[in-house]
């Protein structure tokens, strides 16, 4: 008996590793923290590049719809960014690039804008959803290679100060509630305003265990 048990704790442990493992090697999107409380901090982010699409459904299921599809354009549904002049005959195409995962993914109910004091409802009814994968530091705007995919969009974001909560775990709708509602109520009540309505970000691959998972709710500062 206590062999079988060893031999699980084992398996457990390199599962651990090899889920837990695969967050270490992403580039995380740069920033510097201004300050921090507990699990909340204020952070400035450098400018960034962005990938993104915008998915209808539920949460779950607009992130599981736009996830798909920005993977397919890391993974080379892509053209250079370059172009190449045409020449006659045409002897090669240009190949496509593969382009590194980073952290985090983000996502973002689309045109809700949540004001301040207002309670901090998740309606069923939410259908729009942005979905953002933050692209590696080695691209510029000119070198980022072309999605194939008309459904998703290029863009550059500006640097930026927001409100980040962390958390571990499913990131369930009420988990999600109950974040941003705590980290509304610490801005309240420092006089902090904002800007937009809140973030999810998620760190991990889905294969990572909950436990060890790394969530973040965000809101951008004014």
């Amino acid at each position: 008996m206590v062999k079988r048990v060893t031999i699980i704790i084992l398996l457990a442990g390199l599962l651990l590793t090899a889920c837990g493992g695969l967050v270490s090697q992403y580039e995380e999107a740069k920033y510097s923290v201004l300050q921090s409380q507990g699990d909340i901090e204020i952070r400035q982010y450098e400018p960034k590049l962005v990938a993104e699409t915008v998915a209808q459904g539920t949460r779950d299921a607009a992130l599981n719809t736009a996830f798909s599809i920005l993977v397919n354009y890391i993974l080379g549904e892509n053209m250079p960014a370059t172009e190449i002049a045409m020449t006659v005959p045409v002897t090669q195409a240009a190949e496509s690039q593969k382009i590194a995962m980073t952290a985090p993914v983000l996502q973002q109910e689309l045109g809700q804008d949540i004001a301040m004091t207002a309670p901090v409802v998740q309606r069923g009814d939410r259908t729009d959803w942005v979905i953002q994968f933050v692209m590696p530091t080695q691209y510029t705007l000119a070198t980022l290679p072309k999605p194939n995919d008309s459904r998703i969009a290029i863009k550059e974001v500006e640097g930026n100060k927001v409100a980040a909560i962390r958390f571990s775990g499913s990131a369930s709708d009420q988990t999600i509630r109950e974040k941003e509602a705590k980290l509304r109520a610490y801005l309240n009540h420092h006089g902090i305003d904002t800007q937009g309505s809140a973030m999810t970000a998620f760190y991990d691959s889905p294969f990572t265990l909950p436990f060890f998972r790394r969530n973040e709710i965000m809101i951008e500062l004014k």
